[in-house]
């Protein structure tokens, strides 16, 4: 069974019906569900979801919508699907911050420690709509559905 990682701006257009990428991430996450691939979720991935989502809501005046979005996002990854990464963070640090130079801030914190995570796993795939990831050599981004094998 081939295994990704899910990235926050796939989840969050999931989650989030107003956003643009929304149509795009419903194929992805249908497509790797009927080709049965594994999806991990990640803790610094919910992080920034949870945040982009209710800053998102809070600019759009829509507050009072996150608890159904948040109610949504906890269907779609419950507590014991995520991957718990940040307690490994204190000892990923050094190479982190060494990725993020290597990439000249290309890439942020989380998808340097995503990187770092797939890399150490043994894994390949993100899903995920930024091309930063594309700056990684051993990371291939599955950004559409033809690219799910």
């Amino acid at each position: 069974m081939k295994k990704a990682i899910v990235d926050a701006n796939v989840l969050l257009a999931l989650v989030d019906k107003k956003d643009k990428w929304h149509p795009e991430a419903k194929i992805l996450a249908e497509t790797l569900k009927k080709r049965k691939w594994e999806v991990i979720y990640l803790d610094c991935v919910l992080n920034e979801v949870i945040s982009v989502l209710a800053k998102r809501l809070e600019e759009r005046k829509e507050s009072q919508g996150l608890a159904y979005l948040l109610e949504s996002l906890e269907k779609l990854v419950p507590k014991e699907k995520i991957e718990w990464l940040y307690p490994d963070v204190p000892d990923l640090y050094s190479d982190i911050v060494k990725l993020i130079k290597e990439k000249e801030g290309r890439l942020n914190f989380h998808d340097a420690l995503i990187a770092l995570f797939i890399n150490e796993q043994g894994l390949k795939y993100v899903v995920s709509f930024d091309t930063d990831f594309d700056e990684v050599d051993w990371v291939i981004r599955i950004g559409h559905e033809g690219q799910i094998k």
